[in-house]
């Protein structure tokens, strides 16, 4: 398995759900990874996982609104590892609020975890790719990025917003080999969405919607992520994928 060997990928919202699956998947494949969460149990138990398992891998407590704590994961990477080829914008919230019902508090939340934080990762991890002559960035939006999204008004407009500024991303630093693409999951099953996975009436909502008649796995979106990052898709840049079991084609 060697499709990242000799790369270093950051990956944030990697203590659970689709973020562990792809650090996961990622050391598997080769790459030295930087798994970065709020929860730092939760990254330094991955950690655990991937080293009991021939891997590398390093552990940060990462605030993603925070551009000091931004700092101190890229600088720790580079001081490391010698330098990042990729960067996985993975953290984010949920909020299912109707527009009308929805404070600025919430609204403030939702964006600075979704939108901000990203801005945040490119920002600081864009110069070292850009030293290092090239690298793959892809941040994870939602369907709910592609189509509206009924009652959650700054759900949809912080994962708009990540499609937007992928694109935005992709065109300007194109010239320096660097790539920008955002994934964009379904229904997918993890710590997040169970309680709606769970709920037999709600389950039988999501299924209704979708061409395939399941729920995806967090694994599915890692193996969609590492297609990103990886040198397979290197003449792919500025594009979203959908990993939605065909939501959007209906």
């Amino acid at each position: 398995m060697t499709r990242l060997t000799n790369k270093v990928a950051i990956i944030t919202g990697a203590g659970s759900g689709m973020g562990r699956e792809e650090a996961i998947l990622f050391a598997k494949e080769g790459a030295k990874v930087v798994v970065t969460d709020i929860n730092e149990a939760a990254v330094q138990a991955v950690v655990k996982e991937i080293e009991a398992a021939g891997g590398q891998a390093s552990a940060y407590a990462h605030n993603v609104v925070s551009e000091e704590d931004w700092i101190k994961v890229v600088e720790g990477a580079v001081g490391t590892y010698g330098k990042v080829d990729v960067l996985v914008n993975n953290a984010g919230i949920s909020l299912a609020v109707g527009l009308l019902d929805t404070t600025i508090e919430q609204w403030n939340k939702v964006m600075n975890i979704n939108l901000t934080s990203v801005f945040l990762g490119m920002k600081h991890v864009i110069p070292h790719m850009q030293a290092n002559n090239g690298g793959s960035i892809v941040n994870i939006s939602s369907i709910a990025g592609l189509t509206g999204s009924s009652g959650a008004g700054a759900y949809t407009a912080s994962k708009g917003g990540v499609r937007m500024l992928s694109k935005a991303a992709a065109v300007d630093f194109g010239k320096d080999h660097i790539r920008v693409n955002s994934v964009h999951p379904g229904f997918i099953e993890t710590p997040m969405s169970s309680e709606f996975v769970n709920n037999k009436q709600m389950l039988q909502w999501f299924l209704s919607q979708t061409a395939l008649p399941r729920v995806g796995r967090a694994s599915e979106v890692a193996e969609a992520v590492l297609f990103l990052a990886s040198d397979e898709s290197a003449y792919i840049t500025g594009v979203e994928l959908p990993v939605d079991g065909g939501v959007t084609a209906k």
